[in-house]
């Protein structure tokens, strides 16, 4: 109890571990939720650029108007669209050629030209499939419209402009939703991040402390026990408020139980712990202690294989990628959320934590170390 209230009133003298500690990580929260409510981009600039200025063309724009996630702006001149997609004023470019009207017709194939930024992965690749659905659901009304003309059966023309049809059928994130898509992910590298941060900021209070006062004089197992029951007790109750937040509040489907998920947030905390504390002893100093832990955690979004296939990663990203906590928690994380797995299954998921326990070799050693210098 005594090591507690000596936790407690390090907090109340520091304002920025009392801020970590409390409305940093639910501001977080609400701001990344605040982000991404809307669920599914809407209006999004495209520009036009219309060499036929046929009524096909222009049907065909109407079309593209009338799809909610795209947003058309004409442009007269090809540079101009270019540049305007270079400005990121739009996220895609679309070009109807000359004469493709005729060329339709008269059994020729023109092509028509879009481009996309594929620097804004997410919406590039939303906006890539939209319109090459949005244009091939309008050309094969026109398409139809010509095979009647030429005398085809009305049932035959579906069957000539869609031999084998393709039904998609989304397993998971059945409504395309965002925020249960990138919101999980982005808040648990989020709280990884202001872990770290609390962690480093805790062990650093012990460098201000006096010879009578610090963690030698009180046993440095106790104090680091304490630590560690505290401030992780402190993230799983964040954990758990976004996890409320999201699956119980929001009603995001979940397949899994809760708790599940709370159980594998603990064991990232922990390897969290280990790999500050191994960082902390080794540079003996907060600031650098914090530059190191910031380079290893800050890409950890971008590792847990959301939005790009982990498999695909290099061996020195996927070596990067086996160090940062949050790519173990993930893989729980969607079979818990997805795949509703069971305490089994989790458990022999868990076993890659394993690593992180070899960090109390030198953790150990290096306390020893210290106490001996």
């Amino acid at each position: 109890m005594k090591l507690l209230k000596r936790e407690i009133v390090a907090i109340l003298d520091s304002p920025w571990q009392l801020a970590l500690l409390t409305y940093i990580p639910i501001m977080g929260l609400l701001l990344l939720w605040g982000l991404f409510s809307a669920g599914l981009p809407r209006a999004l600039p495209v520009a036009v650029v219309d060499f036929d200025q046929s009524t096909m063309t222009r049907l065909l724009t109407r079309h593209l108007q009338a799809n909610p996630s795209v947003k058309v702006i004409h442009y007269t001149h090809l540079q101009d669209a270019k540049k305007a997609m270079q400005q990121a004023d739009v996220y895609a470019l679309l070009v109807f050629p000359y004469q493709l009207k005729k060329k339709l017709f008269t059994a020729q194939q023109p092509v028509i030209d879009i481009r996309y930024n594929s620097q804004f992965l997410l919406v590039g690749k939303l906006l890539s499939s939209q319109l090459q659905l949005t244009l091939a659901n309008s050309l094969k009304s026109l398409a139809s419209i010509k095979e009647l003309a030429q005398g085809t059966p009305k049932q035959q023309v579906a069957i000539n402009l869609s031999p084998v049809s393709n039904q998609t059928t989304a397993l998971f994130n059945q409504n395309n939703n965002y925020v249960a898509f990138l919101v999980p992910p982005i808040l648990i590298a989020l709280l990884q991040i202001i872990a770290m941060l609390v962690f480093v900021n805790s062990l650093s209070f012990e460098l201000q402390r006096t010879k009578e006062d610090n963690w030698y004089h009180h046993g440095i197992r106790a104090v680091l026990l304490t630590k560690l029951f505290f401030y992780s007790a402190c993230m799983l109750l964040h954990g758990t408020l976004i996890y409320t937040f999201l699956y119980l509040h929001l009603n995001l489907p979940i397949a899994g139980p809760i708790w599940m998920l709370i159980l594998s947030l603990l064991l990232m905390i922990i390897a969290v712990w280990l790999i500050v504390l191994t960082l902390f002893f080794f540079l003996k100093d907060s600031t650098r202690t914090v530059s190191v832990c910031g380079a290893i955690f800050a890409p950890a979004f971008s590792f847990m294989g959301i939005t790009f296939p982990s498999n695909n990663m290099p061996d020195l990203a996927q070596i990067w990628r086996a160090l940062m906590p949050s790519s173990h928690y993930i893989e729980q994380h969607i079979a818990t959320v997805n795949y509703g797995q069971n305490i089994t299954q989790l458990l022999s998921q868990m076993t890659s934590y394993s690593g992180f326990l070899l960090l109390l070799l030198p953790i150990i050693y290096l306390i020893k170390k210290g106490r001996n210098a």
